[in-house]
């Protein structure tokens, strides 16, 4: 088994080498010399804040009719709609200095504008799907999004000031292969922003963009860095030019790999590669270890007692086979919410494993936006039956009786969970006018995908898991329950639950990085390869940890191991809520209440289902190896 799960990680790392983040489903579009090229604005955002805006939010200029758009689900949830701007692009067209408009902000406009520099928001554009990004030529790669503004001295003001980048240099790449296809494909989208402090001619008549010439540039003389003529917002009331200009560049780029500067993002993108692979031998390494620890010696337990022949050997047997007339006595706190608890997570189980298929074949490309949380929410609400079922059989293993109450749980106690800490969040960033705000109409399709497909296919799920014969189990449940005997320190049940969630926690803290990063510092995350192997890893994992957990526990006659195995490999999802503490602290400079408070939200349900996840994953190894283990000893 783990020579076939290192054969298939090799594979996927070998495909990931070759394929060069190939984007599939995708269809290209080619434009004609002269035809328009719509520029479409996207967001505001910082890494400092996950509050978000909307383009228009901010006093930019803006064409009469404007009106935000998103695709799909997860584009609004995401608050990631696109919206027409008044940038007129034509292919191959070059211009100088155009200009955009001229406005004149008043104070509560230069406040917002100082706020949004000071928390060093970016502006994200789209040119053919392509984000907008900003060269670093030291470092030779991109940043999506190019800042608001900017804090600096000049030689006429010492005290550092607000300058507005209110003139663009829009540069885009095209390639053209006329033996491949007809026309020009975009293959580079870049900005080169400047603060220019406009001056014109007859600065006392009234301003007119089509008639009105600039001095500080114009078509004979293009847009150049100088700190003397700064754009500053700093007094109580300011006139700003909008201006851009727009450059046509020819590439040798291959339009399938235009993503590719995108993808490097991070000049320490390497380490991420080393880094997984070292976590996965170690992991693969440490599997095989217990793998074969646990084999020997249950071998070696299953034959001594079987071979037992006298009463008096027998009594004088300590360990896991005394308890067999306990070992499946339903658990005294509370067994509906575990059966709950255990087929929520299969729920989320198999929604990840089809996400991450789905991933792997191309149909989350970053070309979809939202496309990879629309497909989370589509496939959680349609994998609703797997809840339903085997909740439903395990409560029926547990004698249970109120089926009904059960099923209904089983519906809407993780939904509701997560839609509660959804609707304060959804309170917040709606009060400080954030983009990420859901509107009611996203809040009623919501609802309408729960009430109207996730919970009948929970009751269908439940009606057939409740007909089926309950599960069989190797040996009687005596009527008097045993005695347990007192326990060592390291044997105590908040022990061993803290210590069961280290290992799966350690076999994704490395990938958790990448993923925090793509998070809540908006770099692109695309290596679904390396994250499904992960993934294979952390079910692996789960499963043999807690088995050894609940081995350990049964062999020190402790009966009681529903909950235990459950929470073993469920604390891991507490682990990943202390790394999301220590990279706030670490790794983010997020300021003030409101977005320490959303960023906590957001990792406590993160949090909540990867709990969910392992936790169930954990109870379902251990079910499976209980009934094993006592299914192969001799019990009079």
């Amino acid at each position: 088994m783990t020579l076939l799960v290192v054969l298939f990680a090799l594979a996927l790392l070998a495909g990931l080498s070759s394929a060069a983040y190939y984007l599939p489903g995708v269809t290209p579009n080619s434009f004609q010399e002269g035809e328009t090229v719509a520029l479409k604005a996207n967001k505001v955002i910082s890494t400092k804040t996950p509050l978000q805006y909307e383009y228009y939010d901010l006093p930019f200029c803006k064409r009469k009719k404007t009106k935000s758009k998103a695709e799909n689900l997860g584009e609004r949830l995401a608050g990631d709609s696109v919206t027409n701007s008044p940038y007129q692009l034509h292919m191959k067209k070059d211009e100088s200095c155009v200009v955009l408009c001229q406005k004149v902000h008043k104070k509560a406009e230069i406040d917002m504008f100082k706020h949004m520099i000071d928390q060093e928001y970016r502006v994200h554009w789209l040119l053919d799907n392509l984000p907008v990004a900003v060269r670093n030529d030291e470092l030779n790669y991109v940043s999506r999004g190019y800042p608001v503004g900017f804090m600096a001295s000049t030689p006429k003001k010492k005290n550092p000031q607000h300058y507005l980048f209110n003139h663009v240099r829009i540069i885009v790449r095209y390639n053209e292969v006329a033996e491949a296809f007809e026309g020009t494909r975009i293959v580079g989208f870049e900005v080169v922003p400047f603060s220019i402090k406009h001056e014109y001619q007859d600065s006392q008549a009234n301003f007119n963009k089509d008639t009105t010439k600039l001095t500080t540039c114009n078509k004979d003389s293009p847009a150049v860095f100088n700190p003397e003529k700064f754009q500053a917002v700093e007094m109580k009331s300011e006139e700003v030019v909008y201006t851009y200009d727009i450059k046509w560049e020819r590439s040798e780029l291959s339009w399938p790999h235009r993503w590719d500067v995108y993808l490097k993002g991070n000049p320490d993108d390497e380490i991420h590669y080393f880094s997984i692979v070292n976590s996965l031998m170690i992991v693969l390494f440490l599997t095989g270890v217990v793998a074969m620890i646990m084999l020997r010696t249950l071998h070696k337990d299953i034959s001594s007692y079987n071979e037992m022949q006298t009463l008096e050997e027998a009594q004088e047997e300590s360990g896991w086979k005394l308890v067999h007339g306990d070992v499946f006595r339903p658990p005294s706190f509370s067994p509906m919410l575990l059966s709950v608890l255990a087929g929520s997570g299969l729920q989320i189980l198999a929604m990840t494993l089809c996400t991450m298929v789905c991933a792997l074949f191309g149909l989350t490309s970053p070309d979809n936006r939202g496309g990879l949380l629309t497909t989370l929410l589509l496939l959680f609400v349609f994998m609703g039956s797997f809840a339903g079922y085997s909740s439903a059989r395990i409560y029926k293993l547990f004698n249970g009786k109120e089926w009904k109450r059960n099923t209904m749980l089983a519906a809407t106690f993780y939904p509701g969970v997560m839609g509660l800490i959804f609707l304060c969040i959804n309170s917040f960033v709606a009060y400080h006018g954030s983009s990420t705000a859901a509107p009611v109409t996203t809040l009623l399709a919501l609802m309408l995908l729960w009430f109207g497909i996730s919970t009948p296919l929970v009751f269908v799920g439940s009606y057939f898991g409740f007909r089926k014969d309950t599960i069989e189990v190797p040996v009687r449940t005596n009527q008097i329950a045993r005695h347990i005997p007192e326990q060592v320190w390291y044997t105590h049940p908040a022990f061993s639950i803290a210590l069961g969630g280290i290992l799966p926690f350690g076999a994704v803290c490395i990938e958790l990085f990448f993923i925090m990063s793509a998070m809540w510092l908006h770099q692109l995350y695309l290596v679904f390869g390396f994250l499904f192997v992960v993934l294979v890893i952390l079910i692996a994992t789960c499963a043999e940890i807690t088995i050894v957990m609940c081995y350990f526990q049964l062999c020190n006659e402790d009966y009681q191991w529903w909950w235990r195995s459950y929470l073993s490999a469920g604390s891991s999802g507490g682990y990943l809520f202390l790394y999301s503490i220590w990279y706030f602290a670490s790794k983010l400079n997020i300021e003030g209440f409101v977005p320490t408070v959303l960023y906590f939200a957001y990792m406590g349900m993160v949090s909540i289902t990867f709990f969910m996840l392992t936790g169930s994953i954990g109870f379902f190894a251990c079910l499976w190896f209980v009934r094993k283990i006592y299914g192969a000893i001799k019990v009079d």
